[in-house]
């Protein structure tokens, strides 16, 4: 199943994005991701996504679910997103701890926010945990503002979430 109309992180020809950071590209996940996609997940966060959520995302069509790889092939990161009408929001985005620093987040938050205008999204949201200043720093450094909070939203340990969105104007 092409992504393209969905996702937008696809090019037309079915090759992967390669991207500014050096020696990272990213494609369409597919079902030979999910086990990588899933340790990435339980190295990353203490209350993580199954990887059976992770197949059910990737069964929906309406889910852009993008993963970042390294020149040799290897899975550093992921994205999933949804775009409705004129909102979005990053459910998820977590990078591989040894390819921390790489700038493979950063790379992957600037295609979706690409992607989000491409589908004529004018706002983007996401929650991050109040204690995550290095996705917060990120996030904030692409223009994402917080403009709430859900508290005790997180688990293991309980935490507030930070509602954060960013505003894309009209093309």
């Amino acid at each position: 199943m092409s992504r393209v109309g969905a996702g937008g992180f696809e090019p037309r020809d079915g090759r992967s994005w390669a991207s500014a950071a050096r020696g990272v590209s990213l494609r369409p996940a597919v079902a030979d991701d999910l086990e990588s996609v899933a340790r990435i997940e339980q190295a990353s966060f203490s209350d993580p996504w199954s990887q059976r959520s992770f197949e059910s995302v990737l069964r929906d069509q309406r889910a852009i679910f993008t993963v970042a790889t390294l020149e040799d092939g290897r899975v550093a990161g992921y994205v999933v997103a949804w775009f409705v009408a004129d909102e979005g929001e990053i459910a998820n985005l977590a990078v591989s701890p040894a390819a921390r620093r790489r700038h493979v987040g950063s790379t992957m938050l600037d295609a979706t926010i690409r992607s989000a205008r491409m589908h004529h999204v004018t706002s983007l949201y996401l929650e991050v945990r109040d204690s995550n200043a290095a996705a917060r720093a990120l996030y904030n450094s692409r223009g994402f503002v917080e403009v709430g909070r859900r508290r005790a939203y997180y688990r293991k340990p309980v935490e507030d979430a930070r509602v954060l969105r960013l505003v894309l104007p009209e093309s």
